[in-house]
């Protein structure tokens, strides 16, 4: 007798072990987000240790190509922002719930995984790596600042990182994004409150009286190599797309009304608390300290030193909330092909290995490699650039065949051209940056 195979269900075409599955995984498991979740997810997702280093970015770029680099980058990543949300639905009675599957969609079911995914997880890994250092280098900075001079015990960033990892090995077992919804609006209000913190305590400490606004750079070879690492970190500001499907996910969605409405609002309010965060922090912390300033501006500032602490306090339990938005994605890939491929079975063991695994990974990673803003350049460029920039530009040309020269064509190029220019250049400079840094570097030191 011939088996039978598993019963259809006629609404959506799935099994009822597919759809135990996706209730499960951590993507699909909750849709009843409201609009605000879009947009305090979208704060914790853009506003992460980037802005910290936009006046470092500034010092490499100078006055003008900085203040244009910023602008455009905004205005660019704003728009390829509403392609992702529009294309989320774009076929009728289909989700596109993770970047993966957009991308499957447009390049076909293999070639879109190829493109799509390494990309993907180089962004959401490498972001969790430079929190892991930003969130130890903070807790590191808080300890110097209260600690009594000549009473200080010295201890190593290594520790420090571990500490923050800590965290990660608990709040990694949260299942999904609403799981952590509360988490996420703690970390956009702190992200808010310490990039206010850092321009007001700019601005009141004053101009340096040995500010310059020239070139850190003793030849032209190595003002170029900067200028390329600046691009990066300015695109490393930018990388919320990687996450905007699946944060999408999480918002119901009918025919009469569909996700992209209440996911939009959230995002026209995450991209103006964006601006009112960087445009400030960059150049008001590049007009006080010129391209002396530190790839971290909390660093560069010591007083008030109760405002700095706090400050430093907010960067740790933003980015708490900002690692856990980027790990799930990550999560879901794994938990995914484990589950639907190699067929395990969905239980908490699983879970619970494969997190902490990712987490661990991580922490030793970001031990190894400490090196913050050279981290942000070689990511902005090599990764960000592409998922951010041109690849939703790559899958609207594709899926609406704009007309040549119309508008929509020329708008679409332009970002495509400006956005491959950044992924070559970019890398180059943070790489740079990377080699320079490392050679008086011990490991675990």
């Amino acid at each position: 007798m011939p088996a039978t195979s598993p019963q259809k269900n006629s609404r959506d075409g799935r099994t009822e072990e597919e759809r135990k599955i996706d209730e499960w995984l951590p993507i699909t498991s909750s849709r009843n987000a409201k609009w605000w979740y879009s947009a305090f997810h979208n704060v914790t997702a853009m506003v992460g240790a980037g802005v910290l280093g936009l006046p470092y970015a500034m010092a490499e770029l100078g006055w003008g190509p900085g203040v244009a680099v910023m602008f455009i980058s905004w205005v660019i990543t704003l728009y390829t922002l509403w392609q992702m949300v529009e294309m989320h639905e774009m076929v009728p009675g289909k989700r596109f719930d993770r970047y993966h599957e957009l991308g499957q969609h447009v390049f076909g079911k293999k070639l879109g995984l190829y493109i799509v995914v390494p990309q993907q997880l180089v962004v959401e890994v490498g972001l969790d790596i430079v929190y892991m250092v930003t969130g130890g280098k903070s807790f590191q900075k808080i300890h110097d600042l209260v600690c009594t001079p000549g009473n200080c015990v010295e201890i190593k960033l290594t520790y420090y990182i571990m500490i923050f990892a800590s965290v990660h090995f608990v709040l990694s077992h949260l299942p999904n994004f609403n799981a952590i919804s509360g988490v996420s609006l703690i970390a956009a209000i702190m992200s808010l409150s310490y990039c206010t913190i850092a321009w007001v305590a700019s601005l009141e400490k004053g101009v340096q009286p040995d500010v310059d606004y020239g070139y850190k750079a003793k030849n032209t070879g190595e003002a170029i190599f900067n200028f390329f690492g600046g691009l990066g970190e300015v695109a490393f500001a930018y990388a919320g797309h990687n996450v905007v499907l699946e944060i999408q996910a999480t918002i119901p969605s009918t025919p009469d009304k569909p996700s992209k409405g209440p996911m939009w609002k959230g995002v026209v309010v995450a991209y103006t608390v964006v601006a009112l965060c960087y445009f400030p922090v960059a150049l008001i912390g590049y007009y006080t300290f010129g391209n002396s300033v530190s790839d971290n501006i909390l660093i560069s500032l010591n007083k008030p030193t109760w405002l700095i602490v706090l400050a430093n306090a907010f960067v740790v339990i933003h980015i708490i909330g900002s690692y856990q938005l980027y790990a799930i994605p990550v999560f879901d890939m794994v938990e995914t092909y484990l589950v639907k491929k190699r067929r395990f079975k969905p239980t908490w063991y699983l879970r619970f290995v494969t997190r902490n695994l990712y987490v661990a990974f991580t922490m030793i990673v970001g031990i190894i490699f400490p090196f913050f803003g050279g981290l942000l350049g070689f990511f902005g460029g090599f990764a960000f650039a592409p998922t951010t920039y041109f690849l939703p530009c790559i899958m609207w040309l594709s899926i609406y065949k704009p007309k040549k020269w119309g508008l929509s064509w020329t708008t679409n190029w332009i970002c495509i051209i400006l956005g491959v220019l950044l992924t070559v250049l970019a890398p180059i400079g943070g790489l740079r940056t990377i080699i320079i840094q490392a050679k008086d570097y011990e490991f675990f030191s």
